[in-house]
């Protein structure tokens, strides 16, 4: 039985990192495909515009609070979120355990040539690591069906989906019958920080919540997208009191 918080319409999973963790490698023993979502502030604000994107969300089977916004928020509610389980921080969980396991991946988005780069990087640290196959984020329809096609045959284990929030999401529900693998992720930017293309936050912003303000110093552009945090938090505010 998931232990779950309802925050602005969507059911996110009550757990530590460690546990999101024990539920991920749980994943890897099963058969069946398992998603799993990181949603932060942001997408759960477009999770509210858009029913569509809140209806995967709520279908997946692992949903962390990749965002301190979230947790903060939580506690307007009567059962509040143990703690932030980033996503880049679970990714490259489960590529440990893909590498422990033998477990095979494979990387779908980014712009061309990162999740090539990713590949690369993750050879170094992981020799002999299985990388099933990887393909960039700009494909159409026709490109699309061979992509699949190559993951059909090619059987990877897990699949990390970098094509953007909520089109990565709305990607792994719209494939899930055909994908073969175990576990389906939507890792957004992560495939850049993994291609070494982007610097994560040094580890004092990230263990006090501000990773979020890091990433604003170094990406100025981002200030329109970070307006949404307000509003978050009044969407929250106003939901957990009017239950």
């Amino acid at each position: 039985m998931r232990d779950t918080v309802e925050i602005v319409g969507v059911n996110i999973d009550k757990v530590t990192f460690k546990e999101a963790e024990k539920i991920c490698n749980d994943f890897l023993q099963q058969d069946e495909l398992k998603m799993v979502f990181t949603p932060n502030s942001e997408l759960l604000v477009d999770a509210v515009k858009d029913p569509s994107f809140a209806h995967v969300l709520n279908n997946g089977d692992l949903v962390v609070p990749d965002g301190i916004g979230v947790v903060l928020a939580s506690r307007f509610y009567e059962a509040p979120l143990k703690e932030r389980v980033a996503g880049c921080d679970l990714m490259n969980s489960l590529l440990e355990m893909a590498y422990t396991q033998e477990r095979s991946i494979y990387f779908l988005g980014g712009r061309p040539g990162v999740a090539e780069e990713a590949v690369h990087n993750l050879k170094q640290k992981y020799p002999g690591i299985k990388v099933a196959g990887y393909h960039h984020g700009y494909f159409d329809q026709d490109e699309e069906k061979k992509i699949i096609e190559e993951i059909i045959e090619s059987k990877p284990d897990i699949i990390f989906v970098a094509l953007g929030a909520p089109k990565q999401e709305k990607w792994i529900w719209d494939n899930k019958d055909k994908l073969p693998a175990k576990i389906a992720m939507g890792v957004g930017g992560s495939l850049d920080v993994l291609a070494g293309r982007v610097k994560r936050a040094p580890e004092f912003f990230r263990k006090a919540g501000l990773e979020w303000f890091y990433r604003l110093i170094k990406e100025p552009k981002r200030f329109f997208r970070m307006m949404k945090l307000p509003k978050f938090v009044l969407l929250a505010f106003y939901d957990a009191k009017t239950r």
